[in-house]
């Protein structure tokens, strides 16, 4: 399987049609539908259903799209890597990270960073847990910034400093706001707008999702969400009460939300996670020396 021909399904998957795509590439039709066939065959399933004016892909054609997508974002990264060797120290570290505000400290190692080798770039990308360390296992990231606990027996692990405290963000002219803090109990009488990542499979040292799960059929569950910013909004709309971390929301004197901690008081920790026995490009391992230089 050549690197050359996963770009032409791409960019037919994205054109929709074979003369399209052949324009786009500067290349014939037949030369195009060829190399397709080609592929195809190679592999052992239909990839496209062909019509007069264009084409869809199968439930192979969609797998394959999506590991094409991942094989070329390494072929891009591994280039980048080689290129930066041959000139100062440049090139990409590639981090996921949760929504925290612990990411104040990576972000204030990033400045730093720059000051001294401004041609480093850091791409950072948002994701739940899942996603992060999907991506950190097939070489897309170099590292991981995940809510512990978790199983990490994977990855090698740096503990962040400063945890984030769990709680309700709600109107102000909710009865809610009243009160200092928010029991479990409360939870159980609003409707509630929770995170997807708060229903994966608990493990046996999180007693916080382990309560979820447990309580589902007591919950009033209004909504799901994979990204804290369009939950905020929903809250202002009057839709349900975000079970979510501090700082996340804006709840300054000028907003209609306010934040208020749980209690018991439940805090999340987080780590920077990489693959055990990785190999890094010059970027990532100075990133890394810094950030356990800061963390001893």
């Amino acid at each position: 399987m050549e690197i050359r021909v996963l770009r032409y399904f791409l960019t037919v998957a994205r054109e929709g049609s074979i003369t399209g795509a052949a324009n786009y590439l500067h290349l014939t039709q037949p030369t195009l539908s060829r190399q397709l066939q080609d592929l195809e065959k190679e592999l052992g399933e239909k990839l496209l259903v062909r019509t007069n004016h264009n084409v869809t892909l199968t439930p192979e054609g969609m797998i394959l799209r999506k590991r094409a997508e991942e094989i070329l974002d390494m072929v891009e990264k591994t280039e980048k890597e080689f290129s930066s060797l041959k000139h100062e120290l440049a090139g990409e570290v590639c981090i996921g990270s949760g929504e925290t505000d612990t990411l104040k400290s990576v972000a204030n190692l990033i400045q730093e960073i720059r000051k001294t080798y401004p041609k480093i770039i850091f791409n950072i990308s948002s994701g739940i847990h899942e996603d992060v360390v999907e991506k950190i296992d097939n070489g897309l990231l170099d590292f991981g910034i995940v809510m512990q606990p978790a199983d990490l027996s994977k990855y090698n692990v740096i503990n962040l400093p400063d945890n984030d405290v769990w709680g309700i963000v709600m109107r102000k002219d909710s009865e809610l706001a009243k009160k200092e803090f928010v029991t479990f109990e409360d939870m159980e009488k609003i409707p509630l707008i929770l995170s997807t990542k708060v229903f994966r499979k608990p493990t046996p040292d999180n007693e916080f999702f382990r309560w979820f799960n447990k309580n589902k059929d007591k919950l009033e569950i209004a909504a799901t969400h994979t990204l804290f910013y369009n939950a905020a909004i929903m809250v202002e709309q009057g839709v349900g009460y975000m079970f979510t971390l501090n700082n996340l929301a804006n709840t300054a004197k000028n907003s209609n939300l306010c934040f208020r901690p749980l209690k018991p008081k439940m805090e999340a920790s987080w780590g920077l996670i990489w693959k055990k026995y990785q190999v890094f490009s010059p970027a990532a391992k100075l990133f890394l020396e810094k950030m356990q230089e800061i963390l001893k």
